[in-house]
C-alpha cells in the first residue's frame, strides 16, 4: 500500500510506513515540498494511488463530498509529541493497511481507528 504523508505531520512516519512493507513519501519528497497546494497533492494521491495521510480537516470535505482524494487517513490525534505518535502508530499501522483494503477513509485518534467510509 502507498501513502502520501501531508506538511503537518512528521516525516519520521514514511520510515513507520516503509518499516512495515509499504510505499511511504513525505510532503517533503515532492518538488514543492511542503509548499505542494492541496489540489496537486490530491492529484498525487489519486494518480499514484496513494492514501493521503493528514490532519486537516479540508480534505475530509473533498474526500466525502467529491472522493477526492479517493483514499483518506485523518490524524485527529491533537498535539501530541512525534514520540507519541509513534507508539500509537506501532499499534494502529498494520490495522491501517488492512482496513484500506475495504475502506477508503479512516480516522486514528488517540484511541485507535474508526472506519469513517
Amino acid at each position: 500500500m502507498k501513502f502520501l504523508i501531508d506538511a503537518q505531520l512528521p516525516r519520521q512516519m514514511v520510515g513507520w510506513f516503509n518499516a512495515i512493507g509499504c510505499d511511504a513519501i513525505h510532503t517533503l519528497d515532492l518538488p514543492r515540498r511542503n509548499r505542494t497546494p492541496d489540489e496537486e497533492l490530491v492529484a498525487i494521491a489519486n494518480r499514484d494511488q496513494r492514501v493521503l495521510a493528514t490532519k486537516d480537516s479540508d480534505f475530509v470535505d473533498s474526500h466525502l463530498l467529491f472522493g477526492r482524494p479517493a483514499k483518506l487517513l485523518l490524524v485527529s490525534t491533537g498535539n501530541i509529541s512525534n514520540q507519541e505518535l509513534e507508539q500509537l502508530a506501532a499499534t494502529q499501522l498494520p490495522v491501517i493497511v488492512t482496513d484500506f483494503q475495504t475502506h477508503t477513509f479512516l480516522e486514528l485518534s488517540r484511541t485507535g481507528i474508526t472506519i469513517r467510509g
